[in-house]
């Protein structure tokens, strides 16, 4: 029942490690209508963090409401919670660093969860694939 727990611990907090996620050239992207992931490996994590820490972002851009965007946002949230599980055992069984993560919301209108939670399940296995193709690169 822990696998789907999402605290404190989970959250990628303080400006200087979200700004070194969206301006560091070793971050990686991809885009899975509605979401846009950006992630890249954490160079410090505190005792006790967890190993992936994500942030969600919807802009007043797209939802100029913040009923909207507070209703975007906790879909992300619980669509993560839901799916998190397969990409934390696969990364922690092979030892891999820690990674920080972003979720950045880029539809006009506020979504179905559904359609929410199979971008989600898309964009972890992308994050999960281009992550391992990386490392096995720099193996060789």
């Amino acid at each position: 029942m822990k696998k789907f727990e999402l605290g404190k611990r989970h959250k990628l907090c303080g400006a200087v490690a979200v700004d070194r996620l969206f301006t560091d050239r070793e971050s990686r992207s991809a885009l899975c209508y509605p979401l846009r992931g950006v992630w890249r490996e954490a160079t410090v994590r505190r005792e006790g963090d967890a190993r992936f820490q994500f942030v969600v972002t919807v802009p007043k851009k797209r939802l100029r409401h913040a009923v909207d965007r507070v209703a975007a946002r906790r879909r992300i949230r619980e669509a993560y919670r839901l799916n998190h599980g397969g990409i934390e055992e696969c990364r922690h069984d092979d030892g891999g660093a820690p990674v920080d993560m972003a979720f950045i919301y880029v539809a006009n209108s506020v979504l179905p969860s559904t359609a929410i939670h199979a971008a989600m399940k898309r964009l972890l296995g992308k994050i999960h694939n281009i992550d391992n193709n990386s490392r096995s690169d720099k193996e060789a």
